[in-house]
Formats: C-alpha cells, sequence, structure tokens
C-alpha cells in the first residue's frame, strides 16, 4: 500500500504519543486528533494490515520498524519546516500549521535543500 498522507499522520501521532506515554490506546489517537472512534477505528485496522503498526492482546497500539520509519521521517520533516519558518518570521502557531500541511508533499530534494537552508539561518 502506499501510504496517504491521513496514515502518516497517524504514524507520527502514535510517535509523538509514545514519547510521553508507555502505552498507546486508540482513545488516545482520537483525543489527540480529534476524529471520532470509527474513524480512527477503521484506519488502525488498515495501518495494522498494511504492517505498520501492531495492536497488542491489551488494545496497545506499537508502530512496527517499517511504521517507525515512515513516522521519524515525517516528524523530522515537521519539526525541521516548523523550525525554518519560525526562523524566517512566521508565528509559532502559523509555523506550526504549515509545516503540517506540507510535510507530506515536499520531495526530499526540496526538503534537504530547506533544511540546509535552517542551519545557514
Amino acid at each position: 500500500m502506499s501510504l496517504l498522507e491521513s496514515g502518516e499522520n497517524y504514524l507520527e501521532t502514535i510517535l509523538m504519543l509514545s514519547k510521553n506515554q508507555k502505552d498507546i490506546h486508540a482513545i488516545d489517537i482520537v483525543n489527540h486528533l480529534g476524529f471520532s472512534k470509527p474513524s480512527v477505528s477503521i484506519m488502525l485496522k488498515k495501518l495494522k494490515e498494511d504492517g505498520y503498526i501492531t495492536i497488542d492482546d491489551n488494545s496497545h497500539v506499537h508502530l512496527t520498524k517499517q511504521g517507525e520509519a515512515i513516522a521519524q521521517k515525517i516528524l523530522n520533516r515537521h519539526t525541521t519546516l516548523t523550525e525554518l519558518f519560525t526562523k524566517i518570521g512566521v508565528s509559532s502557531k502559523i509555523a506550526e500549521e504549515d509545516a503540517c500541511k506540507i510535510e507530506h508533499d515536499l520531495s526530499d530534494e526540496t526538503f534537504d535543500a530547506l533544511s540546509k537552508l535552517k542551519n545557514q539561518l
């Protein structure tokens, strides 16, 4: 499966939540993203079927190596772009929102160039 932006957002959310709490449940994702329980359940089922996450007997959600690699990539893009936008004078709130909008669509080449620019500022 080619992972779409929504799937990448779920993986990124699971990674971010796992940095602050040991066990991740579907309800944690519901609360973080503000989506309905059925919507989250459907997406988690799809991510599990496609090998990006596992769900253990206690309903704890875990990233697989493949899922974690994608989540790390998206989180790195998000953080880097937010920092770049803030450095060039964009407010923190807008920088965060804009980074979230484009983190999925940038080519690696453009992202690498923006990363270098951020480090030069």
